[in-house]
């Protein structure tokens, strides 16, 4: 995991919770940085940065596109 990259940032554990089982169905590699602390006491969140969406380089096209299809045209806001 040390060659991810931060390719989104999150205030709230609730707003990664579809994106998780999206990245899973594609088969990215991932892991959010402080999403733990963010559950245990949510106001750390920013604090902390927000819980950060790291991933490999190589599949930066792939999970832009899942966050394009997650934010546009409807009402949840993912980033």
């Amino acid at each position: 995991m040390e060659n991810f990259i931060t390719i989104a940032v999150f205030q709230y554990t609730h707003e990664i919770e579809i994106l998780k089982h999206r990245l899973e169905h594609e088969g990215v590699r991932y892991h959010f940085e402080n999403e733990a602390t963010a559950s245990v006491v949510p106001m750390y969140s920013l604090a902390l940065g927000g819980i950060k969406l790291k991933i490999h380089p190589n599949d930066s096209a792939s999970v832009l596109a899942i966050l394009d299809e997650l934010k546009g045209g409807h009402d949840l806001r993912i980033v």
